[in-house]
Order: structure tokens, then C-alpha cells, then sequence
């Protein structure tokens, strides 16, 4: 069975864009005091001049014009509306690879790999070493919208990605790589679908128990080893890190969708929080980001109207139903890699155990959004952990 896909342009009507700057210089600001190092929160030092550049410096024309350089398509399944960024690799025998966003990312976190995967020969590179890149936006993320549909969470991404894969491009088996939510549907993907897959490379591991993609882990100090040392703490704290989003976004997300939904100050505020703490950028959220590439994940939130059904996810896959085996072992090869400065420090011990593991990667630095903080990085580790299997 083959399900078509329709050629996509991304084009923000202009009256949208002249909202947003409107809606910006009427912002009504709360005081702020004593917050310069976010103690509080987001702080207004940094996020005032910054809505200033979005008002009157920051040009979503010339990003849009970067993310049409490549070609985006858009397909309807079973009633749930995805869009995807595909490019073919230019080597002697791509091998096809989707990759998986999370929270509070969108498919454009994924930029700086896309051309050293899809054509390693352009960065000097083997080109045998060339992928088939598909980027998906989740279910109500992004252009994979507007979404009409509840229980949409990770457990059913996963089906819909094989449909993607497999009923939309054609292709037999194909590897996977995620991160964030991305992990938990990569994860899933290798429950369900093995024989799909020729490998899956993950930021994380869960075991899973208690609730599907998000509980906390089971992981003990003792679980960790000697070369991990400090990792116990660093999930904890992270963990920490985590909560007040994770206990919105899963119990009540619609009280919180209509303020966001309806200032672009206060939606800036909430994502760019996340960014900074989740990110190795010790509090510096430009030593890591430029000011345009924060605004352009800040401003595809908005033009498409969708923080409300992204934070819903969480709630659906909060309440869905896991359907990992009663043995839940992974037989597809699995890659881990492990960022200093994510938010979970998964033990090697669980994944030993408990997965196929072929590769496992310490990074030198990166934290949580790793594709956009050290794609080279990333990129290396999947070439490594997918040359055996092709």
C-alpha cells in the first residue's frame, strides 16, 4: 500500500507576521526583581532585549527561506496530519535514517546534520558513509497540524512512523535515531517493529516502568560504574530540572496553552527557560544559540500555533498504554550516546541488560539538545554505530 505525499512550502502569511510584531511592542511586562541569574525563572534582563530584537531585527524571511532549501512534504495518516523534511543521500548506497525531535524542539534542531549525513563528501567525508534523511515534526508539532485528534502520544507516533517509512517512501527497514521524545518513540519503534529496524541510536534509556516514555528512572546508585562516577547525581538533579514542566504539560496543559497561545512574550519565556537549563551553556544561552536560531525555534511555536497540542503530548502519552513485550529486551542493534550536560544520565548497566547494545558514546560536552549544540558530534557517533550494520 502506498500513501501520497504532497510537496510543502513553508510561506507565514504576512498578516501573521505583522500580528506577531504588533503583539510584541504591546507586550505588558511583569517586574522582575533581583533575578539576573534566573533564580526565579526566566529572567526579564535577558528576555527584554531580546523581544526587542524579534520586533524589529529578527528576519523569520530569510529562515524560512534556509529550511525551503530543502524539500518538505506533508501526508495525512489515519486522520493525523504529518509533516516531514526528506532529503536523499548523495552516496553510493544511503542507507534511509529517521531522525526524532522532542520537547521543546522542532524538526529544525536537526539543520547542521542534515547535509553531512545526506552528503558526507560535501564536508569532507566518506560518501559510503551518505543516509536518507527524514525528519518528521510530531504530531502536533510544527506543521504536523493542526492536529483534530486526542491520544495521539508516543506509542502511537511509533505505528505512524513505520506507516511513514515504510507506506509513504518505500522503504523495507531503516534505522532510527532520537532524542528527548524522539528516544521514547525510537524506543518504542524497536518494541514494535524489530524487524524493521536496522538499528536505533538514542540521548537515553528507560526501562520501562511505571508510566510509558516518562517515568522517572529505576536507576540506583549502585546501577552505575566506576567510569560513571557522579552520573547518579547529575540524573537527579536533572530530574529536578524537569518538574515543573513535566507536572503541567501531563495534568492540566490546556490552562497553561491559552496564555502561551496568546502572547509570543510569554511562549518565549517558557521555551527558552527550558533551552538554557537543559543546555551545556552554564547559563550563557548565546554561547550555545545564536539570538536567530533561538527566535526561529520561539517563532515556529507560534506561526503555526501549536505550544497547545505540544504540550498536550505529554498528557497522551502520560495516559497511553505501553506496549512493550513481558520481556521487554531490545534485539534491534542499539547506540547510546551520553551527554555531560543532558538532564538523564542513563546507567550502561540497564542498557547492557536490557538491549542489544552495540555502541555506547560518553560526549566530551553537549547537554540536552545535542543534535543543535554539537551536531558534529552527533553525526560522527551515528556514521560509527551504523557502518557494521549497513
Amino acid at each position: 500500500m502506498t500513501v501520497r505525499a504532497e510537496r510543502f512550502t513553508i510561506e507565514a502569511p504576512d498578516n501573521d507576521l505583522a500580528d506577531l510584531r504588533r503583539r510584541l511592542l504591546a507586550t505588558r511586562w511583569a517586574d522582575d526583581v533581583d533575578n539576573e541569574d534566573w533564580r526565579y525563572g526566566t529572567s526579564r534582563a535577558y528576555l527584554e532585549p531580546l523581544v526587542e530584537y524579534w520586533a524589529h531585527g529578527y528576519d523569520w524571511r530569510a529562515h524560512e527561506a534556509r529550511m525551503n532549501e530543502f524539500e518538505h512534504y506533508r501526508v495525512d495518516l489515519d486522520g493525523v496530519p504529518i509533516h516531514f523534511l526528506y532529503r536523499r543521500g548523495a552516496g553510493p548506497a544511503p542507507v534511509p535514517l529517521l531522525l526524532t525531535h522532542g520537547w521543546p524542539w522542532t524538526f529544525w534542531d536537526f539543520e547542521k546534520m542534515i547535509v553531512p549525513l545526506t552528503d558526507p563528501a560535501a564536508v569532507g567525508a566518506d560518501p559510503a558513509d551518505s543516509f536518507d534523511v527524514v525528519i518528521p515534526s510530531l504530531p502536533g508539532f510544527g506543521f504536523s497540524s493542526p492536529l483534530r485528534a486526542g491520544g495521539v502520544g508516543s506509542a502511537v507516533t511509533a505505528g505512524l512512523w513505520r506507516r511513514l517509512m515504510r507506506e509513504v517512501l518505500g522503504y523495507r527497514r531503516f534505522a532510527a535515531m532520537g532524542a528527548d521524545f524522539g528516544a521514547v518513540v525510537t524506543q518504542q519503534m524497536a518494541y514494535d517493529f524489530p524487524d524493521d529496524l536496522i538499528g536505533v541510536h538514542m540521548s537515553r534509556y528507560r526501562r520501562p516502568a511505571g508510566v510509558p516514555g516518562l517515568g522517572l528512572s529505576t536507576a540506583g546508585p549502585d546501577d552505575y560504574g566506576p567510569d560513571e562516577a557522579g552520573d547518579y547525581e547529575r540524573d537527579r538533579a536533572g530530574a529536578a530540572l524537569t518538574a515543573s514542566h513535566l507536572a503541567v504539560h501531563s495534568q492540566d496543559p490546556q490552562t497553561l496553552a491559552f496564555a502561551l497561545h496568546d502572547s509570543p512574550v510569554g511562549l518565549a519565556s517558557w521555551l527558552l527557560e527550558r533551552r538554557r537549563n537543559w543546555s551545556q551553556c552554564g547559563g550563557d544561552l548565546e554561547s550555545v544559540y545564536s539570538r536567530d536560531e533561538l527566535l526561529t525555534t520561539v517563532t515556529l511555536y507560534w506561526l503555526t500555533g501549536t505550544i497547545g497540542s505540544s504540550m498536550r503530548y505529554y498528557w497522551e502519552t502520560n495516559r497511553q498504554k505501553t506496549s512493550a513485550p513481558a520481556d521487554p529486551y531490545i534485539r534491534v542493534p542499539v547506540g547510546i550516546g551520553v551527554l555531560p550536560g543532558d538532564v538523564s544520565a542513563p546507567p550502561r548497566r540497564h542498557a547492557e541488560q536490557d538491549t542489544d547494545l552495540r555502541q555506547w558514546t560518553r560526549f566530551p560536552s553537549g547537554g540536552h539538545f545535542g543534535p543543535a549544540e554539537v551536531p558534529e558530534l552527533i553525526v560522527r557517533d551515528l556514521r560509527e554505530f551504523l557502518r557494521p550494520l549497513r
